[in-house]
């Protein structure tokens, strides 16, 4: 069994994250041999100011 747990920060389109999952589910299933149906994944969107790069918070515009 796959599991990817992908984190962003901010939101994707639904049609977004659906191509980005079966993008990763073909490649999974080409390169490691994993059938489809074994592979899980999960989308974490967390809102700009809950991440930080370098001591400041995404979207400040200092």
């Amino acid at each position: 069994m796959s599991y990817v747990n992908i984190r962003i920060a901010g939101t994707w389109s639904r049609e977004q994250k659906k191509q980005i999952a079966e993008e990763i589910t073909d490649t999974l299933e080409r390169v490691g041999n994993k059938p489809k149906s074994y592979t899980y994944i999960s989308f974490d969107e967390i809102p700009h100011e809950n991440w930080a790069i370098a001591g400041t918070l995404l979207g400040d515009d200092e």
